[in-house]
């Protein structure tokens, strides 16, 4: 009895397997479709990329600054005045 249990879980675990891999090869885009999608993407946009550096650069300018000063901006208390 417990050989056949053994074969009963083991076709069950391959088929569980081979399920979740069906689905996935189901889902998963095709190389055309992926091509659209990577065409579609604002890094291939120069503008929006550049607009992304600038946003980017600007942020890592505010938190350079906050990591720099003795002031918990954080919690809106000021340092000595």
């Amino acid at each position: 009895m417990s050989g056949m249990r053994t074969i009963l879980t083991s076709i069950a675990l391959v088929g569980t397997v081979g399920a979740g891999y069906g689905m996935w090869a189901i889902i998963v885009p095709g190389e055309e479709r992926k091509r659209e999608l990577v065409k579609n993407l604002p890094e291939s946009n120069p503008a929006r990329m550049e607009e992304t550096r600038r946003r980017n650069a600007l942020m890592l300018q505010v938190l350079k600054n906050a990591a720099e000063t003795p002031d918990n901006i954080a919690r809106g208390y000021g340092g000595p005045k």
